[in-house]
């Protein structure tokens, strides 16, 4: 069985122990190797933050260099593709609304355009150590999340959100969970 077929029978939702196996299982990624604009899709686990992302009309992430990574990709209804700004995204809210009402406010983010969007890089790619594998990993500028990929195969990566509690920004406890948030992007 390959990975993606393993990852494939995971989706579109499994246990934390399940994602966390496969995991650590998958084979590091280098930064330099994942450069371009990724489609994403969560893998409920049963986080806090299961269902809201993509409710939001997350559409995946853009990692032009090393140095310049667009970490938040949204698309409006009319297909259009922008850039985030994550210190804008009300986390701190993620475990109180739920998807259904994040969903039927997604449908409005060409509106939080204006206020959301940014030109501006906020992430930034690094090779890290961690679960004992050096992988690629992307570094929120603004916010305390590293966002952790191993290969699924050439085309898939999948990622793992490391989220510190954080007073000041606003991050609830409920939802830096010990639970790790899994996402699954794809080359576009």
């Amino acid at each position: 069985m390959t990975f993606l077929n393993e990852l494939t029978s995971l989706e579109p939702a499994c246990s934390p122990e399940s994602a966390m196996a496969l995991f650590d299982r998958l084979p590091a990624v280098r930064a330099e190797d994942i450069l371009g604009r990724w489609k994403g899709r969560e893998l409920a686990t049963g986080h806090p933050m299961d269902g809201r992302l993509v409710a939001s009309r997350w559409y995946g992430k853009q990692f032009d260099s090393t140095e310049n990574v667009h970490p938040l990709l949204f698309q409006t209804p009319s297909g259009e593709l922008f850039a985030g700004n994550p210190s804008k995204m009300p986390l701190n809210l993620a475990d109180k609304i739920s998807p259904d009402v994040v969903s039927k406010m997604g449908k409005f983010i060409g509106l939080a355009k204006p206020v959301i969007s940014t030109k501006k890089y906020t992430a930034r790619l690094r090779n890290i150590e961690h679960r004992g594998v050096v992988t690629a990993a992307m570094v929120y500028d603004a916010l305390p999340i590293i966002d952790i990929f191993r290969q699924v195969d050439d085309n898939t990566l999948l990622g793992v959100m490391d989220l510190r509690w954080s007073p000041k920004h606003d991050l609830r406890r409920d939802v830096n969970s010990d639970q790790p948030y899994f996402f699954i992007l794809e080359r576009d």
